[in-house]
């Protein structure tokens, strides 16, 4: 038996999130002030993902709790399509944005920190802010993953989803350049236009691979668990 319940560690994960987004939105700086806010930045974009991707899962806590030992098959049915949103919006949307996000911003750091976050940034975000928004959805969503088990869609589908989430934030971002004249990310300032091509190519293709990832780990650690609960009853037999 688990030492916390798992609906206990999903509500304590979402409002961590509601602090971190409330504490990002509170700071002053000038990039909030120019056009597409915080919106320019896929850091932003990805703790609303997490946030939203776990009210929902809280959501589906609570469902369940209520329907539990009805007959009600309307009620059943929509419990259904709300388990079913849950399981897409992990494999699609929070488990490979969120390891994207933090692999990719700890990688461009530890290389060269004014490529993704200059220095300047550190008069304006605290240091358990940015690990809150860079490091710790990463154990969050793991943690996620080990105490439930997710449906993953068709392995086509859920690339062209993934495909279309990144092709999207690329177009966002070639469009807030169109209208500021400025990229979100200083790094982007520094390459050709061909470069930059075949850099939002490469990150398409790794976002796809943490998709893969995901759906290998989920099935590893959900199949591991059924030998052990196997093994255990043909013990107790």
């Amino acid at each position: 038996m688990a030492l916390i319940p798992s609906q206990v560690l999903r509500v304590a994960i979402l409002l961590s999130y509601f602090s971190i987004l409330c504490n990002y939105k509170a700071i002053d700086m000038p990039a909030h002030q120019t056009y597409g806010g915080s919106w320019k930045f896929l850091t932003f974009i990805d703790l609303v993902i997490q946030a939203v991707f776990f009210g929902v899962c809280v959501l589906t806590d609570l469902s369940s709790l209520l329907t539990k030992g009805s007959e009600n098959q309307e009620q059943d049915r929509q419990l259904r399509k709300l388990i079913g949103l849950r399981d897409w919006m992990m494999a699609v949307l929070a488990f490979p944005v969120g390891v994207f996000v933090v692999t990719m911003f700890w990688a461009l750091y530890l290389y060269d920190r004014d490529l993704v976050y200059p220095r300047l940034l550190d008069n304006f975000i605290p240091q358990w802010l940015n690990h809150g928004m860079h490091t710790t959805v990463l154990p969050f969503i793991i943690i996620e993953m080990r105490t439930t088990h997710h449906q993953y869609p068709s392995r086509p589908c859920g690339l062209i989803a993934v495909c279309s989430f990144a092709v999207g934030y690329v177009i966002w971002m070639c469009w807030v350049n169109h209208v500021t004249g400025v990229w979100v990310y200083p790094m982007l300032e520094q390459i050709s236009p061909l470069a930059k091509v075949a850099f939002f190519s490469c990150l398409t293709v790794l976002i796809n691979i943490y998709y893969v990832l995901g759906e290998i780990l989920n099935s590893y650690i959900w199949d591991c668990s059924k030998c052990v609960l196997d093994t255990d009853k043909a013990k107790a037999d």
